[in-house]
């Protein structure tokens, strides 16, 4: 074989791997922070209101920052600059954990870590999708490494907290943040690609039925998602699991999370981006009620878990390759950022905000069933504007 035909595969290969990194660690700090970041503020005398205002931060601020940063990035052509110094300044303002335990410290704090947190992934996204270029499909087997880094968290702290305290959960997102910096500064860079709808303004694109169906019922699955990741973890504990089984509820999701990437590329080529989103809201109704009411059978819980493969695995792949779709060229960037902030930053604050409050007074099988509700009318959504989408 030619000595540049191995240089081009050997730089493909590397760059598949540094891609790769980054979200092994961008999503090893949310398997630290969705499942245990809650317990720390329990541990640290915060009651449910409290903690349904500080786990639902970092939605907000995904909600904000990430157009402003889509935009910034689109503007100036210098994407991969943004995301480094986003990560930067992310790990920088995480270090005010190790030094407030007060409501308004770690408020200002969170704030202004998510700010920049936030900003990186639909970035990266957005050049993970460039660099495939039309093989989008293949997508979830480099996301899956996002997985990977989630499990190893979930799962290693889960085991660790059943032998140390769990204020050490600030040292593992300290490794993550780091683990996030490092890799930011391997991603390559990516050509944006020109495309006929270029001279459009974004609003055009956004107005779209097919468009604004597709944002409205994404941001009712980040509703519908909100108090699993608020709560989840408290409600297994108080049913009478060990801190490891919580771990491992959540890393079974998403092992069953990576098999579905995996299979993607078949799955996209045989039913289409709109027909694996209609299964998966669908599957999140039934997930979802039975967390509310079969906590107790674990047969149905473990299999409440495994349905997370549909929930978010085909969902998020099948939602970000049709956002790719709809959103070209110099409008990539800003499409991606739009999609994460209006569905999991606007639907995940509302979903963990209303937690707090339904938990309190109505107990946790009326919350989740409110999920499964969210997801029921984001299925409607989708089976009235987007069902002859493929």
């Amino acid at each position: 074989m030619p000595f540049s035909c191995l240089s081009v595969m050997s730089t493909t290969k590397n760059y598949h791997w540094r891609i790769a990194g980054f979200y092994f660690f961008y999503y090893a700090f949310v398997g630290m922070f969705s499942p245990y970041w809650s317990l720390y503020l329990k541990s640290i005398h915060f009651d449910a209101i409290e903690i349904s205002i500080l786990m639902s931060i970092q939605p907000v601020m995904r909600m904000v920052a990430p157009n402003i940063w889509g935009w910034l990035a689109d503007h100036t052509g210098k994407r991969l600059l943004v995301v480094q110094v986003a990560a930067s300044l992310s790990a920088l303002f995480y270090l005010g954990v190790f030094a407030t335990t007060g409501f308004w410290g770690l408020f200002l704090t969170l704030a202004l870590m998510s700010f920049f947190w936030s900003a990186s992934m639909p970035l990266v996204e957005a050049t993970t999708l460039s660099y495939l270029g039309k093989n989008t499909a293949h997508y979830g087997r480099i996301r899956s490494w996002g997985s990977i880094g989630f499990i190893v968290s979930v799962v290693g702290l889960g085991y660790a907290f059943d032998y140390v305290a769990i204020a050490w959960l600030l040292w593992a997102g300290l490794v993550c943040e780091v683990g996030i910096l490092i890799f930011s500064r391997q991603i390559p860079k990516t050509e944006m690609q020109a495309h006929h709808s270029d001279h459009q303004p974004i609003r055009q694109i956004v107005l779209q039925p097919r468009v604004l169906a597709l944002f409205g019922a994404c941001f009712l699955m980040s509703v519908a998602h909100g108090p699993y990741y608020t709560f989840y973890s408290i409600y297994l504990v108080e049913h009478g699991y060990a801190k490891s089984a919580v771990g491992g509820l959540w890393a079974l999701g998403v092992i069953c999370e990576i098999g579905v990437f995996f299979l993607m590329p078949a799955l996209v080529r045989r039913f289409g981006f709109t027909r694996i989103l209609l299964v998966s809201f669908s599957a999140a109704i039934l997930r979802f009620m039975l967390i509310a009411w079969a906590v107790d059978i674990v047969v149905l819980l473990l299999f409440a878990q495994m349905l997370h493969a549909l929930t978010f695995g085909a969902y998020h792949a099948a939602s970000v390759g049709l956002v790719h779709q709809f959103f070209q060229g110099r409008h990539q960037s800003k499409g991606q950022a739009l999609y994460g902030s209006l569905t999991y930053g606007a639907g995940g604050m509302l979903g963990g905000l209303a937690s707090g409050p339904i938990w309190q007074h109505w107990g946790a099988s009326a919350l989740y069933s409110c999920s499964a509700g969210a997801a029921l009318l984001g299925l409607i959504l989708m089976w009235w504007k987007l069902r002859q989408t493929v």
